[in-house]
């Protein structure tokens, strides 16, 4: 359509006088910025909601849970080192998307964007944002549980302040992430400290009967692993995001310092809820670290609620931020509608794929049911994990000349691709389910999108018009990609 290509000289034209650049995200993510990036995306939800999934999976065992937990540390971090080494070879804004497009080809990367862009990110910011609101709104109802609504109102609400934050300016959304991350691992470090200070005065009780109780099934097994690597969801932050400077040396880095970090942090939180509350405490409260705080620290139990919080919001930040970039990248591509890979003519954010992404994970908290998602969530994730290190190893003898700035142990992709399939296999095998059927028939309705308007490239005008008033709506541009902007 002819106005469309008039409107989108206008826009990059207006924007290169005031950016002096051109259009284009701009580096602004260092290495201590990265760290802080992973740690708070990471340190959402999981930690204050997963340890009673994991506990209750694992059969009221807690030495088994906290093996769980501790397998789940070491399986992030090697697949953080698998996509460190994707994320340095192959430069993107898309994550797995742009992997497994050059390892696996367009067509399985178009299905499995569809349901990552569609489900997996909008559904794990909606559970963030109910958590959010779990904690939140705990203060006001201190006798009972907060009304559905309430915690339903509370979470879109989150939700579309962190859109509204991001969409004016990147520089304010990652200072943000940064305070963020302080306060969450000063709430994480409370936790740890009493729980030590109560162990250490001789409250062992529960302790002692840590390998007590059934051993799970395989089924079992890897629900808890589902519950618990959702909880180090986040781990391939930075493969998302353009805008890391250095990026050969700061990917690699961030992660290998990060992810551990967060692995001595989880454990000592678990140990210490495990030391003040019983298995079935742990695994009939929704919300444990609220539960925990009214035993320990009686009047001050206040601060718990309010961290969490506090970190979750964080979370939810960080999340957006990765959502709104897969958009971008994917849209850049061809594969989702052009308006979402535009920026904005002034603060040069991604704003049409932030709004988008919000619209999604505003729909995803109508039904509310955390578990359910996380179920969802774990087995579409855990499947574009997996196909990822099979790309890694395709790469690796395929383009055995590819610039590859940091190199992982190869055997490390292997061990990563046959736990995701796993985890993605045996839930189904043991305890096949009526959702895991949901879930595949989700990645299949990509091919309604994908055949005829990726492979077939078929348009219509009245997209091209509605995109162009779109456009003027919204003050968006291309991306320049002839040139680099200025730090905005």
């Amino acid at each position: 359509h002819a106005d469309t290509g008039r409107t989108y000289k206008l826009h990059a034209g207006r924007t290169r006088e005031k950016t002096e650049g051109g259009m284009q995200l701009s580096k602004t993510i260092g290495y201590f910025c990265g760290v802080n990036f992973i740690i708070n995306v990471i340190v959402g939800s999981g930690i204050f909601i997963s340890p009673s999934g994991v506990l209750e999976f694992s059969c009221l065992n807690a030495g088994v849970a906290l093996i769980i937990w501790a397998a789940c540390g070491a399986l992030s971090l090697v697949g953080g080192l698998c996509y460190a080494e994707l994320g340095t070879s192959i430069v993107s804004s898309g994550g797995e998307y742009s992997y497994i497009k050059r390892g696996l080809g367009s067509f399985m990367a178009c299905l499995l964007l569809w349901v990552h862009a569609i489900f997996i990110l909008p559904a794990g910011s909606s559970i963030i944002a109910l958590t959010f609101s779990e904690y939140a709104s705990q203060p006001f109802y201190p006798d009972c549980t907060a009304p559905d609504l309430v915690k339903k109102i509370v979470a879109v609400v989150v939700i579309l302040c962190v859109a509204v934050l991001n969409s004016l300016s990147i520089r304010y959304s990652l200072h943000l992430q940064n305070v963020f991350t302080l306060l969450k691992l000063l709430a994480l470090g409370i936790i740890s400290i009493v729980g030590l200070v109560f162990i250490a005065q001789g409250n062992i009780r529960n302790l002692k009967m840590t390998f007590s109780g059934e051993i799970p099934t395989i089924s079992e097994i890897g629900k808890a692993f589902y519950h618990g690597l959702w909880a180090y969801g986040g781990w391939n932050t930075l493969n998302y995001v353009e805008e890391v400077k250095n990026t050969s040396k700061n990917v690699p880095r961030c992660i290998i310092t990060a992810v551990p970090l967060v692995i001595v942090f989880y454990l000592l939180v678990n140990i210490s809820y495990m030391a003040v509350l019983t298995p079935k405490e742990m695994v009939s409260s929704a919300a444990v670290a609220v539960t925990w705080a009214n035993k320990t620290i009686g009047p001050f139990s206040w601060i718990i609620p309010l961290s969490v919080a506090i970190s979750t919001f964080g979370s939810i930040n960080g999340s957006m931020f990765l959502q709104a970039r897969l958009n971008y990248a994917a849209s850049k591509e061809g594969h989702l509608p052009a308006i979402l890979s535009m920026l904005h003519i002034n603060y040069l954010t991604p704003a049409p794929a932030i709004i988008f992404s919000s619209i999604l994970s505003i729909i995803f908290i109508i039904p509310s049911n955390l578990s359910l998602l996380m179920i969802y969530s774990g087995f579409a994730s855990w499947l574009m994990v997996g196909l990822t290190c099979i790309s890694l190893i395709v790469l690796r003898f395929r383009e055995p000349n590819l610039h590859r700035p940091y190199k992982v142990f190869l055997p490390f992709a292997f061990v990563m691709a046959a736990a995701s399939f796993f985890l993605v296999l045996s839930p189904i095998i043991q305890e096949p389910e009526v959702e895991y059927i949901y879930g595949v028939l989700l990645m299949l309705s990509g091919f309604i999108f994908y055949i005829p308007f990726v492979h077939f490239k078929l348009k219509f005008r009245i997209f091209d018009r509605i995109t162009s008033y779109i456009q003027l709506l919204m003050e968006v541009s291309p991306p320049d990609s002839t040139s680099e902007s200025k730090t905005h």
